[in-house]
């Protein structure tokens, strides 16, 4: 093992890639673990870093390591093959930090334990394989060990020929939708050509630029998509889930939608009581209304009835008064008067005298 290690790595110079390799995958299991474990409030565990009320996030500390191992090992001599594999481990590690938080990169947001967290996870698994091809000898573009000969031989023109037709079979499966088949393809050229040959994804630039809703093309890409790529793409979710754990909370922009909906569900609700109220304060002063003027209505019929009563009873006694009066041969002037004063109709004339029945003598 040891002779195959120095044969492999050490002769052909693969060394600081490996210590790159290395510490890109221990560094992200560590990562990981301890993310894990802050999510699960394990008792006795270390939090967040926070700087006051900042949470700072592990890609910066990557950022800084990154930098610190680029710098070394581009100012690192070639006859210094230690430190050269020293900044490649640091390097290496600030990798697996910035590249552990790929989505948080991508989005802008903090999306580490959301459906968009899987980004980050499918970013170190691309760079985990492409190291790993790197670190077998496997060059991209299917090209080991070839040398080109000076410019305008034929192997140089087939080298350049081969290249720039990879490159393009490249940018078709990846505008497919094709991620994997398209960086794996640049060390295996065979995959770029079946990738490039096969339908493209549903919902890939491929697809919604020359693919219609109801060509056969598009039909057979969705159903290539349930029958095969679902159960692939399920496979990879649990192996993630496995490794980096489950990406389960609610995107920021689903919870600020929530509240926003939530906020403006009761805005209609307090403007629908205000509008009940406000309905049934009209109500209640339109009735108000209506029994006031139902009082005032029956207070004035009574006050009209009272004065009527009055009338009457005035004038009763005028005709009274005129008949008694007048029973008694009296019209004299003062009598006129009172029966004005109470209301009385001109009086009626006076009544014919009695006739004295003759009498007989016997």
């Amino acid at each position: 093992m040891i002779d195959l290690f120095r044969h492999r790595i050490v002769e052909t110079g693969r060394l600081p890639l490996f210590g790159f390799f290395t510490a890109f995958i221990v560094t992200f299991v560590l990562t990981r673990v301890i993310v894990r474990l802050i999510r699960a409030n394990v008792s006795g565990w270390f939090g967040n870093v926070r700087a006051g009320d900042t949470h700072v996030h592990h890609v910066v500390f990557g950022v800084v390591l990154m930098l610190v191992g680029g710098i070394a090992s581009l100012a690192t001599p070639d006859a210094y093959v230690a430190l050269d594999c020293v900044a490649a481990v640091v390097f290496g590690a600030g990798s697996a930090l910035v590249l552990d938080e790929f989505a948080l990169l991508l989005h802008l947001s903090d999306v580490y334990w959301t459906e968009k967290g899987r980004a980050s996870v499918d970013a170190v698994f691309v760079a985990i394989a492409v190291t790993g091809l790197l670190l077998l000898g496997i060059r991209p573009f299917g090209f080991a060990d070839a040398v080109p000969d000076p410019a305008g031989s034929a192997l140089a023109q087939a080298y350049f020929a081969s290249t720039v037709a990879n490159l393009v079979l490249a940018v078709i499966t990846l505008l497919k939708g094709k991620i994997w088949t398209g960086l794996i393809g640049l060390f295996l050229p065979v995959l770029l050509v079946v990738g490039a040959i096969r339908v493209a994804r549903p919902g890939s630039p491929w697809s919604r630029w020359l693919y219609g809703p109801d060509s056969r093309k598009y039909q057979r890409a969705v159903r290539r998509e349930v029958r095969f790529r679902r159960p692939l793409i399920r496979a990879k979710i649990w192996v993630q889930e496995f490794i980096a754990g489950r990406h389960d909370l609610i995107p920021p922009e689903l919870l600020q939608r929530s509240a926003d909906a939530a906020e403006r569900a009761r805005r209609r609700r307090l403007a629908r009581a205000a509008r009940k109220a406000a309905a049934r304060d009209r109500r209640r002063t339109a009735a108000r209304g209506r029994r006031r003027a139902a009082v005032r209505d029956q207070r004035r019929a009574a006050a009209r009835d009272e004065r009527r009563a009055a009338g009457r009873g005035r004038r009763s006694v005028a005709d009274r008064l005129q008949r008694s009066a007048f029973a008694r041969g009296r019209t004299s002037a003062a009598a006129r008067r009172l029966a004005r004063r109470l209301g009385a109709d001109d009086p009626p004339p006076p009544p014919p005298p009695r006739r004295k029945l003759p009498t007989t003598r016997r």
